[in-house]
């Protein structure tokens, strides 16, 4: 007689378990926080360690004194949402902020839903909504990168000075009237290519080099963690939209490879539009989410009242990622379709 043992998907195991993705996730980070450590100092290492270690700790104690249920704050993903707020707020951001949108993230973006795969959305980001909307001064006020030697600084900026994000320059130019050639010749570095793609402007602690998150970015693909799919139709997606205006009005409009380098398109695009629990299961799903989540990333920057929209770009699409998963689905295998 032959038993027949019937369970739910899924019947095969991948070779990657949960806290191999996640801390795989971190791996991928550590380019980025090497970057700002360099450009930024010391100072950078402190905000994201605090973060990190504020939202481990915040998930250890909702999970073992509230909710008594199996303790999993160190899988590596409480790990990951303390690590992507630190790299979206400003080095020079107070320490108690940081802590406050921190235990936010945790508490409120995930644990009250459940926790980690119940979360409609991203808790780094849903963390850094918060903030802004509560500390707006101290989260947009820049820290001009080091330029000398990190380690002899201590991490303070040169002479304290703070200035302005190639975003935030741009927008506030063209909102008082200057074209982009003129802010381009007052201000060269900002609109600087290399410094961009490499990290030496102002800006949040993770999102300033392109490179580092390209590093990081090309190994989660490598370990396939993640897949091309969102990254490149949401970058593509944001070329697109900056480009139609650009070509329209270039005295008035910056280029596609500006808006690609300068902000948080490429964090966003690599590690944050892709977590894989606030994100479309199916890849044409994903590529939906991504143009997009692209699109609305341009339209915010180039008429929001923010000089950058991909935060809110990937949080608003984060709520239709079930309508996209209900009406973009693969066929269910032995399911009778009519092609007529």
């Amino acid at each position: 007689m032959t038993t027949y043992i019937v369970s739910l998907s899924p019947h095969e195991k991948g070779p990657l378990s949960t806290e191999k993705i996640m801390w795989g996730v971190v791996l991928a980070l550590l380019p980025s926080f090497g970057f700002a450590a360099y450009f930024f100092g010391i100072r950078a290492i402190v905000v994201t360690l605090v973060a990190a270690i504020t939202c481990i700790l915040t998930e250890l104690i909702i999970q073992k004194y509230l909710m008594k249920t199996t303790v999993t704050a160190l899988d590596g993903s409480a790990a990951i949402t303390g690590i992507l707020l630190a790299f979206n707020v400003p080095s020079s951001i107070p320490l108690w902020e940081i802590v406050v949108g921190a235990v936010f993230a945790i508490a409120i973006g995930k644990m009250a839903f459940g926790g980690l795969g119940r979360n409609p959305f991203n808790p780094a980001l849903l963390g850094r909504a918060f903030m802004l909307a509560s500390f707006p001064v101290d989260m947009t006020t820049w820290p001009i990168p080091v330029k000398t030697q990190w380690l002899w600084n201590m991490g303070k900026t040169v002479d304290g000075t703070t200035a302005a994000t190639p975003l935030g320059f741009l927008k506030e130019g063209v909102k008082m009237g200057d074209s982009v050639g003129a802010l381009a010749a007052n201000r060269p570095e900002l609109f600087d290519y290399l410094n961009l793609f490499v990290g030496n402007v102002g800006g949040c602690i993770g999102e300033v080099s392109a490179l580092a998150i390209l590093i990081g970015g090309i190994y989660l693909m490598y370990r396939k963690i993640i897949s091309w799919h969102i990254p490149v139709f949401y970058l593509a997606a944001l070329a697109l939209i900056t480009g139609i205006f650009w070509l329209s009005d270039p005295a008035k409009y910056a280029d596609p490879l500006f808006h690609i380098l300068a902000g948080g398109a490429m964090l966003g695009a690599w590690f944050m539009a892709t977590d894989m629990v606030t994100s479309p299961m199916t890849a044409k799903g994903q590529i939906i989410f991504a143009v997009c989540g692209g699109l609305l990333c341009g339209l915010i920057r180039l008429f929001g009242s923010f000089p950058e929209g991909c935060s809110y770009s990937i949080l608003i699409m984060n709520a239709f990622v079930p309508l996209i998963d209900k009406y973009v689905k693969p066929t269910r295998f032995g399911k009778e379709v009519n092609y007529a």
